[in-house]
């Protein structure tokens, strides 16, 4: 059988360690030529190393396939489109989009700096405008191209300190829809993907038992490898049709998200004021109301 994306070129950025690095691996394995872009900062954005992107671009040769590295910061708009450059002079064209880079500057609200906000959207919401514009261009052109942008379940849901890395990843949401919707006439798709991996943070949970040590095993399963086979597919012509929708990979485990509708309405006739309001809508809607649940009051099942 063929490799799912033989022939296509792909720009995978984050893409020198975890789950983008896993990410542009399967992509060579798979069949496509790859530009693997990661300036090597810290995980809250400091500092620069090109070794990550530079190991990850030998493996793939390594293994046969075809890559160059890219230390380019994507928060920059003339970044992307140096980027992008770089691809259509090494492999001549450009077929594949993964936004996948990010950091975290995690702090709870009334102490979030403006730097702690605006470092987190930079690289997130307009690290993927720039470097889906920087693309779109050319998936016009040739009538054809497929995005596939990272969003989280603590956008999707929520969670504690991560205002920053919420609405970031939310956004996420809104303009892969938006390119979906646009772009539908030039048959290029766009859809995200929340992933679950294996971080240091689950490192706190208690394993003195052997009930919490088969847990905290389970939890190790979810390797960044395990998110890259979605991201592949959906990028590949397999994924024909599906575009603008939220997926998930936890484990094993893969997601479809539901998107947001009205769920509940109230009328009248003669319009409304706040004490009518007052009297009316916490009766009507009440029982209908998003609780503030956090990612893990959501996902409370170990991963299958």
């Amino acid at each position: 059988m063929a490799n799912i994306v033989a022939g296509k070129v792909a720009i995978v950025t984050g893409a020198g360690r975890g789950i983008g690095r896993g990410i542009a691996l399967l992509m060579a394995q798979e069949g496509a030529k790859v530009v693997v872009c990661d300036i090597g900062a810290s995980l809250d954005g400091a500092g620069t190393d090109a070794g990550p992107a530079q190991q990850a671009v030998e493996e793939i040769r390594e293994a046969g396939g075809d890559a160059i590295a890219s230390t380019l910061s994507i928060s920059e708009p003339g970044n992307a489109d140096k980027i992008v450059k770089a691809a259509l002079d090494a492999f001549g064209k450009v077929d594949i989009l993964v936004n996948n880079a990010g950091i975290l500057r995690d702090r709870i609200f009334h102490r979030m700096s403006w730097s702690d906000w605006s470092d987190v959207i930079a690289v997130h919401l307009h690290g993927s405008f720039n470097m889906s514009r920087a693309c779109a261009t050319h998936f016009r052109e040739q009538n054809s191209g497929a995005f596939v942008h990272m969003t989280s379940t603590s956008g999707l849901v929520g969670n504690f300190g991560q205002a920053n890395y919420m609405a970031a990843k939310l956004g996420i949401v809104g303009l892969s829809r938006g390119i979906a919707l646009d772009m539908e006439r030039f048959k290029v798709r766009s859809n995200c993907v929340a992933p679950f991996a294996w971080t240091r943070m689950i490192d706190s949970i208690p394993a003195e038992t052997e009930e919490e040590k088969a847990r905290v095993a389970r939890f190790r399963e979810m390797t960044p490898e395990k998110i890259a086979p979605l991201v592949v597919y959906l990028a590949s012509d397999k994924a024909e049709g599906i575009s603008g929708q939220i997926l998930s990979v936890r484990n094993n485990e893969i997601y479809l998200f539901n998107q947001t509708r009205p769920i509940r309405t109230i009328h009248r006739s003669d319009g409304w004021t706040p004490e009518k309001l007052a009297a009316q809508l916490k009766g009507a809607f009440a029982a209908s109301f998003t609780p503030l649940d956090r990612s893990t009051d959501v996902f409370s099942w170990d991963p299958i």
